[in-house]
């Protein structure tokens, strides 16, 4: 069998396999949060064998592009720094992400931010996206994916590794890896340090990041103990302004970022308009296999972040940071600092129980969030009465999150299997700076799923789900007044097809929402997207995606996304619209890999995405309306086996976008104003791995 072929069918059966195969101690974690398909739910896997040749410094929104429903951005244009992921048209707020089960959203935003966790790919033994609401899991409700990251595994003998990679506007990353292997048949440590920069393809659009991660594992015959550090420290030059129609046309690198005029009318740039930001995260891990039917999982978690972004503000008035008129002068340049120090802990639990025809899960969590929020004048052209270390604001955010749930399999007969879900989540959000008054707002949600799966014959299985799920708004809603959570009830309806050289999966699903939190497509003044209540609205969708054998030789795993996104009888400001777009909600989504190997170890991959028009706002304003585009990247892999020192060498290129495509990915509206996040044309990055 070609190894083609064997890279067909692995990429086919991670589909469908269970994911526990991983390492049979990690089951039950694995299990909490993952599914198979023996439970009724449209899900992706991606295992580190299928993006390791891609892994070249991108982040893991990028290197997600090309799963079914998934669209991508990237800020600084070339996937770098500062990157975003929507799936079903739901941004990253509503994307519930885990790290080994542990919640990994801001607690306040509901964003996930990947710039802290720089090359953490590296780090990744598999993921899973689960489209729609999925199953119950730790952290804030599903309301457009699921997805969980799985750290490496343990490794039984002692590995080293060495990755730089090269490439386009100044891209380089350098990353070296370690494990001692098991010692004593009992005990591994294993780590990473990596060490990213880039220009950037927007001007200024710079990236200085650097992260680590550690992990210490004890594996006994019944006992699995994992110890991790990782963490992140991140330095970018801001590019989140983006650009108007006419620069779009005529400068699209320009940035406007930190732009200011000297006292001589000169026009300049600030050097450090920048964001700074470090996050640390330690989780313990305790998998214990009691009996031949449970197992346990206990975890322990705390994260910290702090940091900053900066900027340089020209004719501010001295009132807004509470300095006091210097004589007839009111207004002054000045340079601030707004500051983020959080700390977010807890425990998630898990126990499995499996005999015969059940298969049961149990578990849990509990997290609290403490954010302050403060700014600071560091230089004033008029410095008024103002104080080294004084702040002009300071405010504060506590937030408790409390999860139980219990989800069960039940093989009724030989075809059919019964599915079925109880989560009930407790929630309580206090907070100052938001509204004119504190914030304290507890919500209590109760979100049952089930479904089925009907085994038709060995190759064909149908399923069905219903998922109810409930949403608390994120800090930035409140800031808009009278602010509701949203509920969400959600319908699947799919087919699994598998063959030999075959794999099919088509799934059709209904979302309809009740005060969903819709993107307006503005930003507050610190780039936060605003979000407003929308009545009613629905998702409608067609999801398809297959890997076909077509010889020994060469596979192609197609899928595209058909859909309709609509607000029902939609009300702004008093006027009515009657039923519009959701605004960046894309009707059609298609992506395409074609992989080739000509000889063995020789792999050529032939990646295209399509991403049809949207709206960046809810009335369908012209203006608001992203084109569509189609881009293709191309990815080569050769791998060398030596006799001796080294166990691989292996030899990457990626041509991102080879046809040089002029493409907006992503914008949002100033009032009736577009303004557009230009992406990259051609570029590349060139990768070595030496494996020891």
């Amino acid at each position: 069998m070609s190894s083609v072929f064997l890279l067909a069918s692995f990429i086919s059966f991670s589909q469908v396999k269970d994911t526990a195969k991983v390492n049979q101690l990690d089951e039950v974690l694995v299990s909490a949060v993952r599914v198979t398909t023996k439970t009724p739910v449209s899900f992706s896997n991606l295992d580190k064998k299928e993006i390791k040749f891609r892994n070249l410094g991108q982040d893991i929104p990028i290197l997600m592009n090309y799963l079914p429903s998934v669209v991508t951005t990237s800020d600084a244009g070339n996937g770098v720094g500062y990157t975003g992921i929507r799936v079903r048209g739901s941004d990253a707020t509503r994307v519930n992400v885990t790290i080994n089960g542990i919640p990994y959203n801001d607690s306040e935003s509901h964003g996930t931010y990947w710039v802290n966790m720089p090359d953490f790919a590296s780090s990744l033994e598999s993921l899973q996206l689960q489209r729609g609401v999925g199953t119950s899991t730790n952290g804030a409700g599903a309301f457009g994916a699921s997805l969980n990251m799985l750290t490496d595994n343990f490794a039984k003998e002692s590995t080293g590794e060495i990755s730089n990679s090269f490439g386009s506007f100044n891209t380089r990353k350098h990353t070296v890896k370690f494990s001692t292997g098991l010692m004593n048949d009992h005990f591994e440590i294993a780590g990473r340090l990596s060490a990213l920069n880039s220009d950037g393809y927007v001007d200024r659009g710079a990236s200085d990041l650097k992260s680590y991660f550690l992990q210490g594992t004890y594996v006994g015959k019944t006992t699995l103990i994992k110890a991790l550090v990782f963490g992140g420290k991140e330095k970018t030059y801001q590019s989140w302004n983006g650009i108007d129609g006419e620069t779009l046309n005529n400068d699209r690198t320009f940035n406007s970022a930190g732009a200011f005029t000297d006292e001589q009318g000169n026009a300049r740039f600030y050097d450090n308009e920048t964001d700074n930001y470090q996050q640390d995260h330690s989780q313990l891990h305790w998998n214990e296999k009691i009996s031949e039917n449970w197992s346990t999982n206990f975890a322990l978690h705390y994260t910290k972040g702090k940091g900053f972004y900066e900027n340089y503000k020209e004719d501010a008035d001295l009132a807004d940071y509470g300095l006091q008129p210097v004589g007839a002068v009111v207004t002054t340049d000045l340079i601030r600092q707004k500051w983020l120090d959080n700390d977010f802990y807890g425990t998630t639990f898990s126990a499995n129980y499996k005999k015969d025809k059940l298969d049961v899960i149990f578990g849990g969590g509990w997290n609290k969030y403490e954010g302050s929020h403060f700014g600071k004048v560091i230089w004033a052209r008029f410095a008024s009465q103002s104080e080294l270390g004084d702040r002009y604001y300071d405010d504060y955010a506590v937030k408790t999150d409390g999860t139980v749930f219990a989800k069960a399999n039940y093989q009724i007969t030989a075809q059919l299997s019964l599915f079925g879900d109880l989560q009930y989540r407790t929630v309580n959000y206090k907070a100052n700076g938001v509204q004119a008054t504190v914030v304290d707002d507890t919500f209590n949600f109760f979100n049952p799923k089930t479904g089925f799966t009907y085994d038709i014959n060995a190759n064909n299985a149908l399923y069905f789900s219903y998922a109810r799920a409930n949403r608390e708004p994120n800090r930035t809603d409140y800031e808009g007044g009278n602010v509701k959570p949203e509920k969400l009830n959600d319908f699947e309806l799919g087919w699994r097809y598998v063959a030999e050289k075959i794999q099919f999966n088509s799934n059709v699903y209904y979302m309809a929402y009740k005060d969903q939190l819709i993107l307006t497509g503005s930003l507050d003044d610190v780039g936060a997207p605003i979000r407003s209540n929308s009545e009613k609205s629905y998702r409608l969708g067609l999801e398809v995606d297959a890997t076909i054998a077509l010889t020994n030789q060469l596979i192609i795993r197609p899928n595209f996304t058909l859909s309709a996104n609509k607000n029902t009888d939609l009300a702004v400001e008093g006027q009515d619209y009657g039923t519009t777009d959701i605004a960046y909600s894309p009707s059609i989504i298609a992506g395409n890999i074609l992989v080739y190997t000509p000889v063995e170890n020789l792999h050529i991959s032939w990646l295209q995405k399509f991403v049809g028009e949207q709206y960046m706002n809810n009335i369908e304003l012209p203006e608001a309306k992203l084109a569509d585009y189609f881009v293709n990247d191309l990815n080569v892999a050769y791998t060398f086996k030596p006799k001796t020192i080294f166990k691989e060498i292996v030899l990457t290129g990626l041509v991102n976008n080879f046809l040089d495509k002029k493409y907006v990915s992503n914008g949002y509206m100033y009032d009736v104003y577009p303004y557009y996040y230009p992406q990259a044309g051609i570029n590349f990055l060139a990768g070595l791995t030496l494996k020891f």
